[in-house]
């Protein structure tokens, strides 16, 4: 039964097809075709005439858009046009527009483009709208869109055709706008805080700076095997060296591994360095990025996730994960000094560890079972466990602990963030803050006094949530090792 309506549904959808093919064939015999349309001046958006409906009362306007919706009742009809900015509805009527140009209109279909020319009005119910004088099919729709009610909610559907999507769930397009104005608006904010944005190569010998599963792609030209990078690190790091003192890179990188809705092989990443200063520059130059991104993209820095409203305006609360773990799990691991003790107090706190873990990941896993779900608002989680952040610049105080920290809030990461000190010049020369021998970093003709790196990991979602509220700026900012 479900295969009879199911091939039933498809006779129809082909029906449907047909019929339209039919009717762009009938206007282009009778000298209508709209492809040959090239060019229409809109004067406005819809979201810009509803905004200074006051000030166009009256006035001529132009729009064009797609058609979502129509009502025909005779001599006049109505119809909705979606544009970049909205929606707004236009009033058609026959003595308006002419009687060969109201049969024309008649036959259009949803989806299909169209400009309109016409007054602004209010109708009796109050919308604002388009009185239209003129109406321009400006390109024929050939398939059907999906049912509106319904609208396009197959997941696998959405990603593969994304077009439709944009088309017909709205907050999918504000997601795409915002996207792009967080781009800018970071670009605008390092610009302006003196950083330079540089482009390095894609395609590399050595795919380093994480631990992921390169593509390999040929060189006819070379002869030899190229990897696609991982990374924007390697030569960042280099141009920290040749003298710039501060450079930062947004760029797809690709890694091949698994696929879902979440994770694309391909994604844009921004990694940033500075020289001259420490894990706390850097996490003022996050924190305020944050603020300022916010407040150009939203207008405002307070925004509501989950239910629970954030306010990036207020500074961030910076704590050690020494102190977090100890003020939400009552565990004081300054007092705990050997591997024995700590799986005394994760047997007592039923906190499951591996055979292979030491003290420092035991901490981190009081850390996950204890203190994420109170962390709320934004928070800078510093100074780790050398044991899970081992090429991270020991604290010389402590060097059990590492200077990196962590941006966590309302149980999801705002942004994970590894900061890094490479190298540092003394008198008698460069000198790396790591063991020989484990041979990580092979620096050369080095001159700078510091190098801080900031990751970023940027599936960027928006500033809104999953359907209507607020999403997270960054989705993650990924873990150094990947």
């Amino acid at each position: 039964m479900a295969e009879q309506n199911k091939n039933a549904q498809e006779q129809d959808l082909n029906k449907l097809l047909k019929v339209r093919r039919e009717k762009l064939a009938e206007l282009q015999e009778n000298g209508k075709d709209p492809f040959q349309i090239v060019k229409y001046d809109a004067t406005h958006h819809s979201q810009e005439i509803k905004d200074a409906f006051d000030e166009l009362e009256g006035k001529s306007v132009s729009v064009a858009g797609r058609i979502m919706s129509k009502r025909v009742m005779g001599k006049a009809s109505f119809c909705n046009i979606q544009d970049l900015k909205g929606n707004i509805q236009s009033y058609v009527a026959r003595d308006n527009i002419g009687e060969e140009s109201y049969k024309d209109f008649k036959k259009m279909d949803i989806g299909d483009i169209v400009g309109i020319k016409g007054e602004v009005f209010k109708t009796k119910t109050g919308e604002i709208s388009i009185h239209a004088t003129a109406v321009t099919l400006l390109s024929k729709s050939l398939q059907v869109l999906p049912e509106k009610f319904h609208g396009l909610t197959n997941t696998d559907l959405r990603y593969r055709q994304r077009y439709v999507d944009l088309i017909m769930n709205p907050e999918v397009k504000d997601t795409f706008v915002k996207r792009s104005k967080i781009i800018s608006t970071i670009r605008r904010y390092l610009d302006g805080q003196g950083f330079m944005e540089v482009e390095t190569p894609m395609l590399v010998a050595n795919a380093g700076g994480a631990a992921a599963r390169p593509f390999i792609t040929h060189s006819n030209a070379l002869g030899e095997d190229f990897k696609l990078r991982i990374s924007l690190e390697l030569y960042l790091k280099r141009l920290i060296v040749g003298g710039l003192e501060r450079v930062y890179e947004i760029g797809r990188v690709f890694r091949n591994e698994g696929v879902d809705t979440r994770h694309n092989p391909e994604f844009t990443l921004m990694e940033l360095y500075q020289a001259y200063t420490d894990y706390n520059g850097m996490m003022d130059l996050t924190e305020n990025l944050y603020r300022y991104v916010a407040q150009e993209v939203l207008g405002t820095t307070k925004i509501v996730y989950n239910g629970v409203e954030m306010d990036l305006g207020k500074p961030f609360e910076r704590i050690t994960m020494l102190d977090a773990v100890k003020k939400y799990s009552g565990v004081d691991f300054n007092e705990i000094h050997t591997l024995e003790e700590a799986r005394a107090a994760a047997d007592a706190h039923h906190v499951e560890y591996e055979e292979r873990h030491k003290k420092g990941d035991i901490l981190n896993l009081f850390f996950e079972e204890f203190v994420e779900e109170h962390l709320i608002q934004p928070t800078f989680v510093m100074d780790h466990p050398i044991e899970i952040s081992p090429l991270t610049k020991k604290k010389p105080e402590n060097p059990d602990y590492v200077e990196r920290f962590d941006g966590l809030d309302d149980r999801t990461f705002l942004y994970r963030e590894e900061q890094l000190l490479f190298i540092r010049l003394k008198k008698n020369g460069l000198h790396t803050y790591y063991d020989p021998e484990l041979k990580i970093i092979h620096l050369e003709d080095a001159a700078t006094n510091a190098v801080a790196k900031t990751e970023f990991k940027k599936r960027v979602f928006t500033l809104q949530n999953e359907v209507k509220s607020m999403k997270i700026l960054i989705d993650a900012l990924k873990d150094y090792q990947g």
